[in-house]
Parts: structure tokens; C-alpha cells; sequence
């Protein structure tokens, strides 16, 4: 028996790395699906748009930042199916912002050690991305 076809969701997402090789989490707001979990920064890509338009944008309206499309290197994606939905994210690098973080959109934001992100609840695409962000920093 085949299983039934379900949509396919492109969301691009970005590891914003400060000075002192921490990652910036976002805390899923309330009202959403998998509210009050942390994931990394981003958003669903619009028709009109690449992934890493959909960062730059993303990064803006969530959190107040403001980067360029070369100044985000791509590390590596998810690919996890949901009820649904399944879900395809690339995950941008970005170590060069400007402007402070701050929560916008999401509940709140933390800093946090790569060694450290298995501390903070994730959604189940974005904890395959944790061992990528320990190798690099």
C-alpha cells in the first residue's frame, strides 16, 4: 500500500553565529504549531523568492537584522516528514549582521553554545541540524 502523497513545505532557515561562536534560537510564539519550541531563525519561502531571499527577509522581520545574500554560506538542510507535510529546510551560516536581535516574532531569543542546543526543545527538523553547527564551531 502506498503511502499518500503530502505537500512538499520549503522553509529556509539561518544559524546566526555571534563573535564568540554561539548560535542564535528563536522561541516559537504562542498561537503557532510547536509553539514555545526553539528553532533556528527563518521562514516559509514565497513563490516569488530564493531561500536565501527568504533569510534576508526573514531575519528582518523576525528579529530587526539586516545581512546580505553573500553573507549567507549554506551548511546543510532538513528533510522530515510531519503529518501534513513534508518539510524541506536549507540551513544558512550567517556570521556577519548588523543590528541587534531582537524578538519581534518569536517569543524570546538566547545565545546559546553549539554544545548547548540539545538543552533547548526543538521541532523535530531542526534537532538533525545541531551535530552540523558542533562540527563547525
Amino acid at each position: 500500500m502506498e503511502a499518500a502523497v503530502k505537500p512538499i513545505l520549503l522553509v529556509a532557515a539561518c544559524a546566526l553565529i555571534d563573535a564568540d561562536g554561539r548560535v542564535l534560537i528563536a522561541q516559537r510564539p504562542e498561537g503557532k504549531a510547536m509553539a514555545g519550541l526553539w528553532e533556528f531563525p527563518g521562514g516559509k519561502v514565497e513563490a516569488d523568492e530564493t531561500p536565501e531571499e527568504t533569510v534576508v527577509r526573514e531575519l528582518h522581520e523576525e528579529l530587526g537584522v539586516e545581512t546580505k545574500i553573500a553573507c549567507l554560506a549554506p551548511l546543510t538542510f532538513a528533510s522530515h516528514t510531519y503529518t501534513d507535510f513534508h518539510l524541506l529546510m536549507p540551513l544558512y551560516v550567517c556570521r556577519r549582521f548588523w543590528g541587534v536581535p531582537e524578538p519581534r516574532e518569536v517569543q524570546a531569543l538566547k545565545w546559546v553554545r553549539p554544545q548547548r542546543l540539545r538543552d533547548y526543545p526543538m521541532p523535530p527538523a531542526d534537532e538533525p541540524l545541531i551535530p552540523f553547527l558542533i562540527d563547525l564551531l
